[in-house]
């Protein structure tokens, strides 16, 4: 990881609430707050944000939610009371983000919406991370990222031929919500302090953003009228691209985007002469020979060692990589030398080894300063700083169930 030297945050001095939960919304905050962002997590006195209890655990202790909740102060707020949806409106008045993921018709009822709140919040970054996003039929139906991955056609184009849509085994449409949130919220942070604009809405879904990056099927079904179809590990629009087995039983993959970069494979295997045979060389004509293209590939791996077939492609310069399990992501020299995962003290699990943050800025990375931490662990120091509020009066939104 690169090291700041003179120690600057980027986003010092901003104030967001992450009042939302699960995994999209709340790595937006995430991502701010490992640039220097003041992010306060606000979640329901019983039980908190559902992440803490989500996936894995050790010793009762959610390992995404110390991930997710990383850099952020925690405090307690119960939404569904009148006193508890005042704190949220004061809390807003002092922060310039705000992120929810509350469904529309819920907000509205308590009074928490963008439209209740723009008249007396005009300064705010109203971001709304919904399923499917506001204006349609579907605005106010729950969901979470696995519908995302279905509907954005992600699903469809994905999996073994003649086999079923194939979901990922990650929160790949929370993630890609995430990211077009973050730049979304810089966007609108620039147009209110550097173009004297003022506060807005951000509408970000778990849909749209997926299906962007799934251009190509909706081109192509545009414009020629085909649907694109599950083609397990290879890709329609180039060849060689597949996943590959070695003689000891590990993994390759293989790109052949780039037409001179698809060329050296030939080399790579010992069939240099197809370089100058059109069918081979041009690449839509190798469209047409895909599969006796991969499997003269696949031959040719399957009857080396995984060492073996690194040394070549790499050699003549062929995009190849290793597919790798956990361990071997961690133990990797490349991302070893780059600092791409830093490992954390933590007062729950001792230290936890996670993902650095990403991107990589010089003169203001990010950092993880801590891990996510207890349930209200900074309600009375944020309550107390941010809205002045006495002792006295913290302990009767204590004793009423607010906080």
């Amino acid at each position: 990881m690169v090291e700041n030297s003179n120690n600057t945050k980027a986003l010092e001095g901003l104030r967001v609430i992450d009042a939302a939960s699960l995994a999209a919304a709340p790595l937006v905050a995430t991502y701010l707050a490992e640039f220097g962002a003041e992010v306060v997590k606000i979640e329901e006195p019983q039980g908190g944000d559902a992440l803490r209890a989500w996936g894995v655990r050790k010793d009762g202790i959610g390992l995404m939610w110390k991930s997710v909740a990383r850099n952020k102060k925690t405090a307690t707020a119960n939404l569904r009371t009148a006193e508890g949806q005042q704190l949220i409106r004061d809390l807003a008045a002092e922060a310039d983000v705000i992120i929810f993921n509350t469904r529309p018709s819920t907000l509205e009822k308590w009074g928490l919406d963008y439209e209740s709140m723009r008249h007396t919040h005009p300064h705010l970054i109203y971001l709304h991370i919904t399923a499917f996003g506001e204006g349609g039929p579907d605005s106010d139906r729950p969901g979470f990222g696995t519908l995302g991955e279905a509907m954005s056609g992600f699903a469809y184009t994905t999996g073994e031929a003649g086999g079923p849509p194939t979901l990922p085994s990650f929160m790949l449409a929370d993630g890609v919500a995430s990211l077009n949130a973050v730049y979304a919220t810089m966007i609108a942070l620039y147009h209110r302090d550097l173009r004297g604009g003022g506060g807005q809405k951000i509408d970000v879904n778990l849909v749209e953003p997926l299906a962007r990056l799934l251009e190509q099927s909706v081109l192509t079904y545009d414009q020629l009228g085909i649907n694109t179809t599950r083609q397990g590990n290879r890709w329609a629009i180039t060849v060689p691209r597949n996943t590959y087995r070695t003689k000891d039983d590990r993994w390759i993959v293989m790109s052949g985007s780039a037409p001179s970069i698809a060329l050296r494979v030939y080399k790579a295997i010992g069939r240099p002469e197809l370089v100058d045979v059109p069918e081979f060389a041009d690449p839509q004509m190798r469209l047409e020979h895909a599969d006796e293209i991969d499997e003269m590939v696949a031959n040719w791996v399957e009857a080396r060692t995984f060492d073996e077939v690194m040394e070549t492609f790499s050699r003549e310069q062929v995009a190849v990589a290793p597919v790798y399990n956990a361990q071997q992501l961690l133990d990797d020299e490349h991302h070893m030398a780059r600092g791409t995962f830093v490992r954390v003290s933590d007062s729950d699990l001792g230290s936890m080894q996670v993902q650095g943050p990403v991107p990589r800025l010089s003169a203001t990375p990010g950092r993880v300063e801590h891990l996510g931490r207890d349930l209200g662990a900074d309600t009375e120091t944020i309550y107390t700083s941010w809205l002045g509020l006495e002792a006295d009066e913290i302990a009767k939104l204590k004793a009423a169930g607010t906080i």
